[in-house]
């Protein structure tokens, strides 16, 4: 059984299973699992504005010799939007995190675990916990960055100053509802968030995952994500990680890969996919699930190899 992804073109399999993990605070965390028992584990961490539908091509391919976990983060897709302003932190994230790997994976069970984004944060959130720390073997961190993320963001275009700041920051954060996906909305989240190349069914299917995000859960991470402080997560994951960027992504500009890359502990790779903007996982699939695949053989004794990146 197949099904559409967010209404974009992409088919993805039906779970084996549903699930929900219950975080510390009580909040309610949907989980789906895929791929076969006993195959090597893959846990998906999705971004801002997105959900499991978003990772629909890694989770199409990975699937049929993986065991793949992918759950929609605390007010994204069918996990609820948190009651009130303490349900939003990065805090909170790691605490889903920690709860969807005891609920999905056996007791010291290991997995790749790879973020996309605020998935890349919540990872880097979570790099200090025990409950992590028990089961990740290696990570992926796909277009993300750990902070300074108005700074440093492209998507206002004017040069780096208080100015841009302000204005990037006023952007993320608008409290206007998104509404349809129209032909405007579809050219403005494609120059925001995708390459100038991308398909025009990859930039809709993108568009349909966003504004399906509710408007509350949306503003809210907006000013996590503006205060974003991980800096110190960056140094705490000492465990094999993997980086991967598009040089075209004006939310996490290569910036942040860069220096990902030369602060972590034990960094396996630097990957830079040219002309590709902030989705990467939906803008060059097979180069994300490549990677992921790469991870799992090294890792987790899958057959595969890292490959260095120069």
């Amino acid at each position: 059984m197949s099904r559409l992804a967010g209404g974009g073109p992409v088919l993805r399999p039906q779970p084996a299973r549903e699930i929900t993990a219950v975080s510390a605070d009580g909040s309610r965390i949907h989980v789906e699992l895929y791929g076969p028992e006993g195959a090597p584990a893959v846990v998906l961490a999705h971004g801002w504005t997105c959900s499991t539908a978003f990772w629909a091509e890694q989770i199409r391919e990975l699937s049929t010799d993986h065991r793949v976990v992918a759950y929609d983060q605390r007010g994204h897709g069918r996990s609820p939007v948190p009651a009130g302003a303490s349900g939003y932190s990065t805090h909170a994230l790691a605490d889903d995190l920690e709860a969807v790997l005891a609920a999905a994976l056996a007791p010291g069970e290991k997995a790749v675990v790879a973020g996309h984004s605020m998935g890349g944060m919540t990872v880097m959130a979570a790099a200090p916990r025990p409950g992590f720390r028990t089961h990740a073997a290696a990570v992926l961190l796909c277009s993300t960055g750990p902070s300074r993320l108005a700074v440093e963001s492209l998507v206002v275009p004017l040069g780096p100053g208080a100015l841009r700041t302000r204005l990037t920051v006023a952007i993320l954060g608008a409290k206007a509802p998104l509404g349809p996906v129209t032909p405007v909305s579809r050219k403005i989240l494609k120059y925001a968030t995708m390459g100038p190349g991308s398909a025009p069914e990859r930039v809709d299917a993108c568009a349909r995952i966003v504004h399906a995000c509710p408007r509350k859960a949306r503003v809210g991470w907006s000013h996590v994500l503006a205060e974003l402080d991980l800096d110190a997560g960056v140094r705490a994951l000492t465990l094999p990680v993997a980086v991967l960027v598009g040089t075209a992504d004006r939310l996490t500009p290569p910036v942040h890969a860069r220096g990902l890359a030369a602060a972590l502990p034990q960094c396996v790779g630097l990957t830079e996919l040219a002309g590709m903007g902030h989705m990467t996982p939906v803008e060059a699939p097979e180069a994300v699930t490549a990677r992921i695949r790469e991870l799992t053989g090294t890792y987790l004794g899958t057959g595969l190899g890292v490959k260095e990146d120069a």
